[in-house]
């Protein structure tokens, strides 16, 4: 991923944190299916967990109540602070999931909840790749995404101005992908969204 592209997507995000989380919190409420995945993960997950591009940490919390080791990362700092204020007995740091601050074979899992949105699908292999290089053998990663192929380019989100790119993305070449990088996809769920449809794929590390 570019700078430039970095930086549109923390700044946009730091932009609209306050109302994000406000919004968000209801919507995850609202999702249970979701929540099942979230929950299937727990089960199988040995070792500490994090959550990447964690946001306001709603996730990361919910994963905590399901009695994980998890911490949450995120590319925007004002999101981090939001997340510090929400949840203070959490840990949580700024970072890029492009070039995660981890050592390697660390983790025993690894989310990544609607966070890969902003990749163009081209840089998806070395994110994967990244993913795969901090997780153990037979460690767990849990995907969420939108479905599709378009790239949306809106002017406004929450309520502000904002200048990032997204990405709908095909749940087969997700998992291809994911496959590619040392994963074995173990589940595949699709699902009806408020706007179009959301997938998450579930894999370990091989």
């Amino acid at each position: 991923m570019t700078t430039s592209h970095l930086d549109a997507t923390r700044e946009s995000y730091d932009t609209v944190a306050e109302d994000y989380a406000v919004r968000v919190r209801s919507l995850f409420d609202q999702e249970p299916i979701g929540r099942a995945m979230l929950a299937a993960f727990a089960e199988q997950v040995r070792g500490p967990v994090v959550d990447v591009g964690c946001g306001p940490g709603h996730v990361t919390a919910h994963l905590a109540s399901l009695g994980l080791d998890v911490a949450g990362v995120d590319l925007s700092p004002k999101m981090i602070e939001v997340a510090r204020r929400q949840y203070p007995d959490l840990r949580f740091s700024a970072g890029s999931m492009t070039a995660l601050d981890l050592p390697d074979g660390e983790l025993g899992g690894l989310v990544a909840w609607w966070s890969i949105f902003h990749l163009p699908p081209e840089e998806l292999p070395a994110v994967f790749a990244e993913f795969r290089r901090t997780l153990a053998h037979d460690g767990r990663l849990l995907v969420g995404f939108h479905v599709g192929e378009e790239r949306l380019s809106p002017e406004t989100a929450y309520g502000h101005p904002v200048t990032y790119d997204a990405y709908l993305l095909e749940p087969g070449k997700v998992a291809e992908l994911m496959e590619k990088a040392g994963f074995e996809v173990t589940a595949r769920l699709t699902m009806e969204g408020r706007k179009r449809p959301q997938s998450c794929l579930s894999a370990r590390a091989v």
